[in-house]
């Protein structure tokens, strides 16, 4: 299972190293010592946290969406021949059908980084609050 430096980490729940590492000080996040000497969390570890805080965090009041997020795979399920991925992009989950085959060439499991690339036809944007 892949392993994310501190750094890597925050960043995929949109804080900063300083408020990640109170949380594994905390107990909120595992943490382990690679190699190096260096802190690091678990991709699977980090990948509950992510959707643990993602209800946590409410909508902005004004958007509209890139087309690529970068992502933790927090689910697959797949039977021979198609895929359901689920990927926590910061405070969105981004739900992706592909083939079995692509998530077996991809090496897509819960905890690894990925990126999800979207190309809409119709894309919906809401203003909210004033």
């Amino acid at each position: 299972m892949p392993n994310y430096r501190i750094s890597e980490a925050s960043q995929f729940l949109n804080v900063s190293d300083d408020t990640l590492r109170r949380w594994i000080d905390a107990g909120r996040l595992p943490a382990s010592t690679d190699d190096s000497g260096r802190r690091v969390v678990d991709g699977v570890d980090l990948a509950h946290l992510a959707q643990e805080i993602a209800g946590d965090v409410s909508s902005p009041e004004y958007t509209s969406a890139r087309n690529m997020f970068r992502g933790l795979v927090t689910k697959v399920l797949s039977d021979p021949v198609m895929s359901q991925v689920e990927v926590q992009c910061g405070p969105f989950r981004v739900v992706a059908l592909i083939s079995t085959e692509a998530v077996r060439d991809l090496g897509l499991e819960p905890g690894v980084v990925t990126a999800a690339r979207i190309k809409a036809t119709n894309v919906v944007l809401d203003r909210l609050h004033d």
